[in-house]
C-alpha cells in the first residue's frame, strides 16, 4: 500500500511540473512578443523583468524535477542580476543614461 501511494505521488509531481512547465513557456513566449511589440519602453522593461522572473521559476522547477538543492544558488544568482537590471533599465528610462558623467 505504501509503495502506491508513493508512486502515486511521484507521478503527480510529474504531471504538474509538466504542467508547469508548459505555462511558464507559453507565458515566456507572450512576453517575448510584448517585448517586441510594446508600446512603450516601460512595457518592454517589465516584460523583460517577468521573463527573469519565470526563468528563476524554470531554474527552481529543474531543481525539483532533479531532486537536489544545488540550483538554489542559481535561483538567486538571477534574482540579484534581475534586481540590478531592473534598476539600470529604470534610471536609462527616466534620465536617458545609465552612468552619467560629470565634468567640473
Amino acid at each position: 500500500m505504501q509503495d502506491q501511494l508513493e508512486q502515486f505521488g511521484e507521478q503527480m509531481l510529474n504531471v504538474v511540473l509538466i504542467i508547469c512547465f508548459v505555462t511558464l513557456t507559453i507565458s515566456v513566449l507572450l512576453l517575448l512578443i510584448r517585448t517586441f511589440k510594446g508600446p512603450s519602453n516601460a512595457d518592454r522593461a517589465v516584460a523583460i523583468d517577468t521573463i527573469g522572473v519565470n526563468m528563476m521559476a524554470i531554474t527552481g522547477l529543474v531543481a525539483i524535477q532533479l531532486v537536489t538543492d544545488k540550483l538554489n544558488d542559481v535561483v538567486l544568482l538571477i534574482g540579484i542580476l534581475l534586481f540590478i537590471g531592473t534598476i539600470a533599465i529604470a534610471k536609462f528610462i527616466e534620465k536617458g543614461v545609465i552612468i552619467e558623467q560629470n565634468n567640473h
